[in-house]
């Protein structure tokens, strides 16, 4: 009666297989991250068979690549990386974990794991904390200028507002910093901005002048 009530779910490649991590990061300076485990868990109420499979078997050492998982436990994957050298840095490669029920040989799910390998932990960490520091000030800039934009519903000065000229200056300054790339400026690499950053200031500026225009002419009319 149990085999009835839960066949019905067991679907050809549409069991979801609950395994972590998805990504695997090998660091070449690091060799304590040549060695990595996979967990695998059987949330079900039945006997999982596994297997692991890669598209690049002769780079990796895989213990226990097939098995058995019982009924609501884990298992762990050993997967050790033996071919670490430059060439292979940044390729991307993929295992696939196909699993099964004890008495099917059809696969019912699969997940598959990406595995990288990089050169050094440490410039991956600086990379990483550098584009932070990039997205932070960008959110901020966003933010700072969205808050400029805010339309006024104050009555017209007999000329353009504040906000109009500080508008103006903030994005003059904008054109004005570096571009992300130059690498013999002086101007610390926080404040370097991108081309579409640059596009859309001078975009800014110009829609600013033409608002400004308007406005005197709306006043100069009254």
């Amino acid at each position: 009666m149990q085999q009835q009530k839960r066949q019905p779910e067991l679907v050809e490649g549409n069991l979801p297989v609950f395994v972590f991590p998805t990504e695997l990061i090998f660091y070449a300076d690091d060799q304590s991250t040549h060695k990595q485990v996979l967990t695998l868990y059987n949330p079900y109420e039945f006997a999982l068979k596994f297997k692991v499979l890669c598209t690049t078997p002769n780079k990796y050492t895989v213990v226990d690549a097939s098995g058995a998982v019982k009924p609501q436990c884990c298992v762990d994957i050993v997967i050790r990386h033996r071919d670490v050298r430059a060439s292979h840095f940044g390729v991307i490669d993929k295992f696939r974990l196909q699993v099964s029920e004890q008495s099917q040989r059809k696969a019912l799910g699969r997940k598959e794991i990406i595995a990288t390998l990089l050169p050094s932990a440490k410039e991956q960490q600086q990379k990483e904390e550098e584009e932070k520091r990039i997205k932070e000030h960008l959110t901020e800039s966003v933010f700072f200028e969205q808050n400029l934009c805010q339309p006024e519903h104050r009555t017209a000065s007999s000329g353009p507002s504040l906000l109009t000229v500080f508008l103006g200056i903030v994005c003059v300054a904008a054109l004005m910093l570096p571009t992300l790339g130059d690498m013999e400026s002086l101007v610390p690499l926080y404040l370097h901005l991108s081309v579409n950053q640059k596009l859309v200031a001078a975009y800014v500026l110009v829609l600013n002048s033409c608002l400004s225009g308007l406005i005197t002419m709306v006043i100069l009319k009254t």
